[in-house]
């Protein structure tokens, strides 16, 4: 089998196992009779398409606490590259303290723009070289509350090596 690493966001909260197939309308199948106040977690992967419990929107599955806790972080506390991944899923972050009220991290998608559409700066300088299409690579940028962006923003060595990258 190969091996795979995941980046998903989820939800969910503690409860044993019998807890969750009571939660469920499930009998505890006889072999796991013994396991029945194991610790873990109802997990839900709002992203999915199945719905299969009507008071969640997403589908919902039971963890064992050890299997839970070796898969997934709060999200309150992340590591650089799970902050990255959060942000490839559309979600925003920021780091815990830093200055400046309501500063977070986006990625934007990149465009292509015509000659005709470049107003200044590099855009315009490859315009004016004879560049008929300007292509904006992927990249991201640092925002602020007041609508100020710092267009690709680059990380220090201390952003990339912090574990306080949050969702926000």
């Amino acid at each position: 089998m190969k091996a795979f690493i995941g980046t998903k966001i989820i939800k969910a909260t503690s409860m044993t196992r019998k807890a969750y197939n009571d939660y469920r309308g499930w009998e505890l199948p006889e072999d796991e009779k013994c396991l029945a106040e194991e610790d873990g977690f109802l997990v839900e992967y709002e992203d999915s398409e199945h719905q299969n419990h009507p008071d969640h929107s997403g589908y919902i599955s039971w963890s064992p606490e050890r299997v839970f806790k070796d898969a997934y972080r709060d999200v309150d506390g992340l590591p650089f590259g799970h902050a990255i991944e959060a942000m490839k899923k559309g979600k925003l972050v920021a780091r815990k303290g830093w200055n400046g009220n309501g500063m977070y991290l986006a990625i934007q998608s990149g465009s292509t723009i015509t000659k005709e559409q470049a107003r200044g700066g590099v855009a315009k300088a490859l315009a004016d070289s004879g560049a008929t299409k300007i292509s904006i690579l992927p990249h991201i940028d640092m925002c602020s509350a007041q609508g100020e962006c710092v267009i690709g923003w680059v990380a220090s060595q201390t952003d990339m090596l912090s574990d306080d990258w949050v969702i926000i």
